[in-house]
């Protein structure tokens, strides 16, 4: 009996926790960025000269860049990941960003020969109770 009541108050504290992790409002923001031709090379420029600083400045967590292994994919795409406070501070951070004259400079300068990005993809994201990543 004391070993089933054990066994209750360690799963009760554990489910706490989880659900202590669960109600954290931070939220991932996976990002897929499909070029025009031949332009791949231009929004790594971008990124890496500007918008990753422009990011952090304005709130935005820089979590990892890839760009696919898929040959169809590898020379016209770029997929990041973002982390926010919450989806509130998201918007705030990204209507920020937009007006940051420093961005819209780099936008301009980026796309002196034509349209870099073609498409944008943007999804938010909540890590599972069972995610290393929180």
């Amino acid at each position: 009996m004391i070993g089933a009541v054990t066994g209750t108050m360690v799963l009760g504290t554990g489910a706490n926790a989880r659900d202590t992790d669960r109600k954290s409002t931070r939220v991932y923001e996976l990002r897929t960025y499909t070029t025009a031709p031949g332009k791949l090379d231009d929004l790594h420029k971008r990124f890496a000269d500007h918008t990753m600083k422009l990011f952090t400045r304005h709130g935005m967590k820089n979590i990892a860049y890839w760009t696919p292994d898929d040959p169809k994919l590898k020379s016209n795409t770029l997929v990041y990941v973002l982390a926010h406070k919450n989806r509130k501070t998201a918007a705030k951070s990204w209507s920020a960003f937009i007006k940051d004259p420093e961005w819209k400079k780099a936008f301009a300068e980026s796309r002196k020969n034509g349209p870099i990005v073609t498409k944008v993809v943007s999804r938010f994201l909540n890590p599972t109770d069972y995610s290393p990543v929180k």
